[in-house]
């Protein structure tokens, strides 16, 4: 059954319902989500070695944001805002090197890789122009295990402390020291909501029936441990049983025989991680990838798959990398199609969602927390069109409200035991 870390945690979610099917159809939920949820999250943008040496950079393309993370002439990494100070053009596209300036290409102002406004042409055509306020918007930018996120909304808690004895769990696959595979920053576009393609990943209940091949590979673990942050991992192993399937066969033999420089443990294991809100990491003994959700709309979703793997590069590695990609493309796939098909499921008339597994407590935790950031999400009928932000802040006022009470009322009954105890005999 599943681990908690904290037992509080645990009694909170047990008994969450499914979000309504509305949830999964509203253009104007998707604005307030990308608002009070995706915005305020840590965003994956690439591993540090992707960005080795002053002025490398890599851009990620959310919704509506767009984030530059470039190496500085110091050795640090920064996250800016895409976007010239001067008309708003977009700087930077996809990844690579600048030789000496971030350059706009509307009207050539020039930044600094620290993100310092650098040159003006002609500048004495502005009045009073103050280049050290005209800098780059900079974001929150940390890392972990050698993984870069950004934070576009800033404040909460920092990735380290969610992300916390993740770190243990994940050190013997020396992720830190991984390179990006050659060619490998796919992206897919799939015709399901984001959170359609959120809770399929959450999901281990699907596992033996909507991916038969990794069901035969893998003894998989269909439970998870869970932290209070909603951060929650399960391991895979290796099956002794040989699959009928050749490649999944191929795999079990050459994986075991492979990685001599790690524990025998780790080269028969996959794990699989979730940190909210849209972030998965499966990390396996060859390398690891990235599954990041991006709405793009009500029934669009983008999806990233970055690829990274060991720098090894001996005869039987590249044979484990090649089996891997083979059996993940056809997990990809399958979960592509049951996510669009459900997708079309929610659509029905009058479709109610039905309960949970404990095997799909992630789910649950992850309907909570966005119920916490959209109460409007406890209405099991689609609020009216252009009803759903005002009943969302009333909600959230209701909430604030609610909670100043129960803190007076905690604070009255703190002070009345501390005055009984004063007049009390010792006993």
């Amino acid at each position: 059954m599943n681990t908690f870390t904290d037992l509080r945690h645990a009694e909170r979610i047990t008994t969450v319902k499914p979000l309504p099917a509305w949830a999964y159809l509203s253009p104007e939920l998707l604005e307030l989500e990308y608002e009070r949820v995706i915005l305020p999250s840590w965003q994956f943008v690439c591993h540090q070695n992707e960005v080795p040496a002053a002025g490398d950079y890599v851009t990620l393309d959310l919704w509506r944001d767009s984030v530059i993370v470039m190496r500085g002439s110091d050795g640090r990494l920064r996250a800016f805002q895409n976007a010239c100070r001067h008309r708003g053009a977009r700087l930077l596209d996809g990844n690579g090197h600048c030789a000496r300036h971030i350059t706009c290409p509307y009207h050539a102002w020039s930044y600094e890789f620290e993100g310092q406004l650098a040159r003006v042409p002609a500048e004495r055509t502005f009045q009073s122009l103050d280049k050290l306020s005209l800098g780059l918007r900079e974001f929150e930018l940390e890392t972990f295990l050698g993984l870069v996120f950004v934070r576009i909304a800033g404040g909460g808690p920092s990735l380290n402390s969610v992300l916390g004895e993740l770190a243990g769990e994940l050190a013997p696959f020396g992720i830190e020291d991984m390179v990006p595979a050659p060619a490998a920053r796919p992206v897919e576009q799939w015709n399901c909501n984001w959170k359609v393609a959120l809770d399929n990943y959450l999901d281990n209940y699907h596992v033996p029936y909507g991916h038969p091949g990794l069901h035969r590979l893998m003894d998989n673990d269909l439970a998870c441990t869970m932290n209070p942050h909603g951060v929650s991992w399960s391991r895979s192993t290796i099956r002794e049983r040989a699959s009928p399937n050749w490649s999944e066969r191929a795999y079990q033999g050459l994986a075991r025989r492979a990685f001599s420089g790690l524990p025998q443990s780790i080269r028969s294991t996959w794990m699989f991680c979730f940190m909210p809100v849209n972030i998965g990491f499966d990390v396996y003994p060859d390398g690891m990838n990235i599954f990041q959700v991006l709405p793009t709309g009500p029934a669009t979703t983008e999806v990233r798959l970055p690829l990274y793997h060991r720098r090894d590069a001996s005869r039987e590695t590249r044979g484990v990398r090649y089996l891997a990609r083979r059996i993940n493309a056809q997990i990809n796939h399958e979960d592509k199609l049951l996510c669009e098909r459900v997708q079309g499921g929610l659509a029905g008339h009058g479709y109610a969602a039905g309960p949970l597994s404990d095997w799909e407590m992630p789910v649950k935790d992850m309907h909570d927390r966005l119920r916490s950031a959209c109460p409007v999400l406890d209405c099991l009928q689609r609020p009216a069109e252009g009803s759903l932000r005002s009943i969302n802040e009333r909600m959230l006022a209701d909430q604030a409200a609610s909670a100043r009470d129960r803190s007076a009322e905690k604070s009255a009954i703190t002070r009345s035991g501390e005055q009984d105890s004063i007049g009390s005999p010792m006993l």
